[in-house]
This record gives structure tokens, C-alpha cells and sequence, in this order.
């Protein structure tokens, strides 16, 4: 059987579990043999690296830290398999697919399969140098960064070592022969600089640094340039007060279930934008037509010019959703909230949680901060009585359930758009720190995938369940000019029913996002002369 990037091949367990005990119960020479065959669990194989790369984000979410340390992409051909590197034998690989296809199962996600070994190449990065402190690789990075083109800037990390190193990296995921090739012309182009290169494998580490990462510590929007001096990486783009701007009291009306339509009763999208929101609707339309948003899924859109101050978009905006982990940024906000009020201290523990939760959407570390808190019902009490004019529908009711099937936690759009515009303007407590948390490296529906420029600031949080996919928050491109032009959005796909295939139709839906993203930049791009 060819595998393809079309359904996923589903290898029965039962059947599994039946080839083990066959394999257990024949001739003693045959069962040594089996012994030594070595067994892998594989979650999607395609062709499309992004595709791979997108799913492994939606599993971490599901599953702890030991399982996800061990999730990789690997290579084969001109194809790519997210799989669990256990390196197991057949008896141990069968009892670990029971536990994953089970917790996969409850979260809405496909059914994995196992399979021997295969003749799966690991994929390679370039590693620019490896060091105890994270410090002085911030310092090379900002050296580096402005001298290896465009295709480098948003891969280019600094990880975390299993063994409490930190690397600096381009996460290029080649095989041994193309990533040689890439790391030797690099080697060229940084040799003025006394920068040496090498290969290093993938390896799924930790990532505590990255493009939008720097351009928040930098604080401009100026493009950062091969030549540019040593930075102190401490700055921030907070530390330059913003002007306070109000909270709009009410920015959308009128929600709508499934059909798209806009918001027009308190007339606050702005006249420029008004033929705009329409072709974003007809967008829209035509991908219901064509089957890629079906029947049963509302959506939900908002953009919102933070510098004008007002709306660009507002489709169904006022309507309710799951909110997925989307959410988490709210319970970070009620942390904090406890942090200056006294009740909380923000410790090295804490912050470690909050990194997880935000960065990585680790559900575990979301359970812990709302523990800290007091629970759901607290987090939420905090948002009303103190967020009233942000917090108009959100309602945080329950901890992530195992395997992240959190469905009653909700929130509309308008909601996220009061968060962000709160947080943007600096009226949030600890409001700097939540940026740094939404501005760390992960996987984006917004940036990541369109063709809007690197160099872009992100601060977001996405969100998944087996029935909606979304993305909130902040994009600051450049202008030609030099400056920065900050932006709102917000994009929400969600469905009645659960996805019958969940790797297919997040990919889906989360291509939809993008695009959407895509052309509200090239919008914008015009109005605000974007680079």
C-alpha cells in the first residue's frame, strides 16, 4: 500500500494485538527474532512538512511532556511521518498504541497505527553554537539574524538542550546531504564574523527564543540588519509608554449561527473598510460553495486597527464559541491579577507553568495556574468583577479535561479583541510579561503559512478541539517608512458535529485562517503602506 497524504492508514489494534500474541506464541527461535524487531507509532504520513509540523503541535496538546519529548518528524523520500520514536518491541508498542489511540480518541483526534521500523532518515538542523547561558546566544542572534535571508528569519530558534544547554539554531528539518549544503553557505556568509556552523538533529527541544521574541526585546520596528550592534536584550518594546486609549464599550452586535454576515447596528466598521468586510464575506461564501467550510460550521471574524482605534472586520463577532486554548491567555490574565494583588507570587515555578501554558498550550500546566488562582470558577469571577468592560460573554467553567476535550470554557470574538486592544494599550497587570508569554516561538494560524513579511511581531494563542480551530491575536508588521502598524485578529471555524477525519479538516480550516490573514494584510498593506 502507497501511503499518501489522503486519509491516514488506520492499523487496527485488535488486529495488532493479535499479530503480538501470534508472534509470542510461535517457536522459541521465532520469538528472540521478534525480540529484536524494533516498532514505531506513526499519527499522519504526507507530503506536506507544514501539514506534519501543524499536527505534532495539535498532539502536544494532548499529551504529557515524556510522550511529546519523544514525537518527531522524520523523512522518507519526498515524504514526511509524524511518529512516536519509542523504539519499542512489539509487546511494549502494542500497550503504548491501547493508551494513545484511547487519549487520542477522547480528544476527537485520528486513530495512530504501528509498524516496524522503516527506513524513516531524521531531519537536520544548523546549529551557530551551543552554550550554558542563554544570554550570549541572544546577543549572536540578533547578529545573525539580519544576514541570512528571508526564509531563515522565523526559523531561526534558540532551544533547550535535555542536558540544560542552550543551542542556537536554523530549523531547517533537511536530510543530512541539502542541510550540509545550507550550513556550509552559511558558514561563508558568517565567517567575517568569526560564526562557525554544523548539522545538529532534530530533536524536538524546547524552544525559548525566536523572531518575534527579538523584535519584542529590540522594541522597533526597524528592520534588524546584519550590521547592527549588540542590543540590550533586557529592553522591551513595554519600557516606551503607548498613549492609553479607551475601551471601546461595545464593539460588535447582531451574532449570527453559521451564516456570515457583519455586524452593522452600531455602524463601528470604519467606512474605508466597509467594501473590504464585504469581499471577506463573499470570500467566505464561496469557500461554503466549494465545500471547504460545510453546513454546520459558523465562523467568526474580527480585525481591529489599533492605531485608528476602530473596527476593520466584524463578521459574527459578537457570537459564542468554544474558546479551546484560546482561553489560556484569560487565565493568565487572572493570575496575574492575583500576582498584584498580593495573593500570588510570580516564582521561577510559576512562570515555567505559565510558559507552557501559553507557549506550548500544555493543559496540565493550564490546570495548575487555575489551581493557583482558585479554580475555574474563581478565574472567571475575577474576569467579571474586575475585566467587565473586556470580559462581555467569556465564561471560564472547567479545568482541561484529559486529553484537552475542553468544550464548555467560551468566549465570542469581540471578547479576545477587548483582551488584546486592553493588552496592547498597557491596562492589563503584568500586562509586559503576558506579551513576552504570546510573543514565544510556537505554531501560528495567523504569520506562519502567508505571505506576510518576516519580521512580523506576533503575540497569539490558538486554539483546537475536535470541533473548531482558531487563532486570536496581535500582528505588527512594518511600514515602508520604518515604523510599526499594530492590528487585532481574530478567526474562528467551529462545527456542530466532530470531524470525522480531525487531521484533514484542522489542516483544513487552518489553511482558511491563514488565507484570511493573507488577504487582510494585503488589504491593509495598502491603507497603511506596509512594506
Amino acid at each position: 500500500m502507497k501511503f499518501t497524504d489522503a486519509p491516514y492508514f488506520r492499523f487496527p489494534i485488535i488486529l495488532f494485538l493479535l499479530l503480538v500474541v501470534i508472534a509470542t506464541g510461535s517457536m522459541h527461535t521465532e520469538a528472540l527474532a521478534a525480540k529484536k524487531d524494533k516498532y514505531d507509532i506513526i499519527y499522519l504520513l504526507t507530503k506536506d512538512l507544514e501539514r506534519a509540523l501543524d499536527y505534532k503541535a495539535e498532539l502536544e496538546t494532548v499529551f504529557d511532556e515524556k510522550v511529546v519529548k519523544k514525537l518527531k518528524v522524520v523523512g522518507r523520500g519526498d515524504e514526511y511521518a509524524l511518529i512516536y520514536d519509542g523504539n519499542d518491541s512489539a509487546s511494549t508498542v502494542a500497550h503504548t498504541l491501547i493508551k494513545h489511540a484511547e487519549l487520542l480518541n477522547k480528544a476527537g483526534f485520528d486513530e495512530p497505527y504501528a509498524t516496524k521500523e522503516q527506513n524513516f532518515y531524521s531531519l537536520y538542523n544548523v546549529s551557530y553554537g551551543m552554550g550554558r547561558n542563554e544570554e550570549p546566544l541572544k546577543k549572536k542572534y540578533q547578529q545573525i539574524y539580519g544576514c541570512l535571508g528571508e526564509e531563515v528569519k522565523n526559523n531561526l530558534f534558540i532551544e533547550k538542550t535535555d542536558y540544560g544547554n542552550y543551542a542556537l539554531i536554523y530549523r531547517y528539518r533537511g536530510d543530512k546531504t541539502s542541510t550540509t549544503a545550507i550550513a556550509k553557505k552559511h558558514a561563508r556568509i558568517l565567517q567575517a564574523k568569526k560564526i562557525k556552523t554544523s548539522l545538529t538533529p532534530e530533536n524536538n527541544n524546547e524552544v525559548v527564543y525566536g523572531e518575534s521574541s527579538l523584535i519584542n526585546d529590540v522594541g522597533s520596528g526597524k528592520p534588524l540588519v546584519c550590521t547592527i550592534p549588540a542590543v540590550d536584550t533586557k529592553k522591551s518594546l513595554s519600557e516606551k509608554p503607548l498613549p492609553e486609549k479607551s475601551l471601546p464599550e461595545k464593539i460588535v452586535a447582531t451574532p449570527k449561527v453559521v451564516k456570515d454576515v457583519p455586524s452593522r447596528r452600531l455602524g463601528m466598521v470604519s467606512a474605508n473598510f466597509s467594501k473590504f468586510e464585504q469581499s471577506i464575506e463573499q470570500y467566505i461564501d464561496t469557500l461554503r460553495k466549494e465545500g471547504r467550510i460545510s453546513s454546520d460550521e459558523s465562523t467568526g471574524w474580527m480585525v481591529y486597527d489599533l492605531e485608528k482605534n476602530e473596527s476593520v472586520i466584524d463578521i459574527n463577532a459578537d457570537q459564542e464559541f468554544q474558546a479551546a486554548s484560546m482561553i489560556k491567555p484569560f487565565v493568565a490574565l487572572a493570575y496575574f491579577h492575583q500576582v498584584n494583588a498580593g495573593k500570588l507570587k510570580y516564582t521561577s515555578t510559576s512562570r515555567q507553568k505559565l510558559e507552557a501554558m501559553i507557549q506550548r498550550s500544555n493543559n496540565a500546566a493550564t490546570n495548575w495556574v487555575m489551581r493557583q488562582v482558585g479554580g475555574p470558577a474563581k478565574c472567571d469571577a475575577i474576569l467579571k468583577q474586575y475585566y467587565g468592560k473586556i470580559f462581555k460573554k467569556a465564561e471560564i467553567k472547567e479545568y482541561i479535561p484529559a486529553g484537552g476535550r475542553t468544550y464548555l470554557n467560551s468566549a465570542p470574538p469581540s471578547d479576545y479583541v477587548r483582551f488584546l486592544i486592553a493588552l496592547w494599550n498597557e491596562n492589563l497587570p503584568q500586562g509586559k510579561e503576558i506579551r513576552r508569554l504570546m510573543a514565544l516561538p510556537g505554531r501560528d494560524r495567523l504569520y506562519h503559512g502567508t505571505t506576510i513579511p518576516k519580521g512580523t511581531l506576533v503575540y497569539n494563542k490558538t486554539g483546537s478541539t475536535a470541533h473548531l480551530i482558531g487563532d486570536m491575536g496581535i500582528l505588527v508588521p512594518r511600514t515602508t517608512k520604518g515604523g510599526q502598524f499594530p492590528y487585532a485578529i481574530v478567526g474562528i471555524i467551529e462545527r456542530r458535529s466532530k470531524a470525522p477525519n480531525y487531521g484533514q479538516w484542522a489542516h483544513s480550516r487552518s489553511r482558511v485562517i491563514r488565507e484570511v490573514s493573507t488577504l487582510v494584510y494585503e488589504e491593509l498593506k495598502k491603507e497603511h503602506h506596509l512594506r
